[in-house]
């Protein structure tokens, strides 16, 4: 499976090594171009290449970017694509997104309607990045870190929540997109690195 990465900071930076470590074929980019990728390519041994590039040659996009960024991809590159939507909107930092301000959507629902083509999955969102980086563990240790996964594609879903798996986190099916407010900033599980059942009581939690 190929994997491309939008966004090479803390999350898209971190993926990049993470994956490449399992052995997927990455490509990386960001809004600077490729030359400003040569030295996270030359650590990982991902391609590195434009949004356009890293999105039409993979099976799996992962989107790891500022959430006021998102409507200037190129939205007909992700059509097909399974979608990976690992943003968190921040007012302060995006501005006034009015749907996703107004609680009348979920960010990723947002997101969604920016790649009609593409099937998003909301994960890898509600996790530090250096904990993403460092805390993985294998299927069944103690302690083990559980992510929520949402989306209304079962099957993109179980393809996400494979790579969840693993990067050594426990994937719980989190419901739909609309539902994915769930796991956003401010809910019981954002940053909280909570086991499986703990994970999926604050999930009830925040929709209670």
């Amino acid at each position: 499976m190929r994997i491309g990465i939008v966004g090479s900071g803390k999350v898209g930076g971190t993926l990049t090594r993470r994956l490449r470590d399992l052995g997927y074929d990455v490509s990386v980019s960001n809004s600077r171009g490729p030359d400003s990728l040569q030295p996270l390519a030359r650590e990982t041994g991902a391609e590195p290449a434009t949004v356009a590039e890293a999105a039409e040659r993979a099976d799996v996009v992962v989107i790891a970017i500022p959430t006021r960024a998102v409507p200037s991809l190129p939205a007909q590159a992700f059509d097909g694509k399974i979608v990976v939507d690992a943003n968190n909107y921040y007012p302060e930092r995006d501005g006034d997104i009015e749907p996703i301000e107004d609680r009348a959507i979920s960010s990723s629902r947002w997101v969604a309607d920016q790649f009609p083509g593409a099937r998003v999955v909301k994960a890898f969102n509600s996790i530090g990045a250096p904990h993403l980086a460092e805390r993985g563990k294998k299927a069944g240790d103690a302690g083990r870190i559980a992510l929520p996964v949402a989306g209304d594609d079962a099957d993109a879903k179980r393809v996400v929540e494979n790579l969840v798996d693993e990067l050594g986190f426990d994937p719980v099916d989190a419901g739909t997109l609309d539902e994915s407010w769930r796991q956003q900033p401010g809910t019981p599980v954002y940053l909280a690195d909570l086991d499986e059942p703990k994970l999926r009581a604050g999930l009830a939690r925040a929709a209670g």
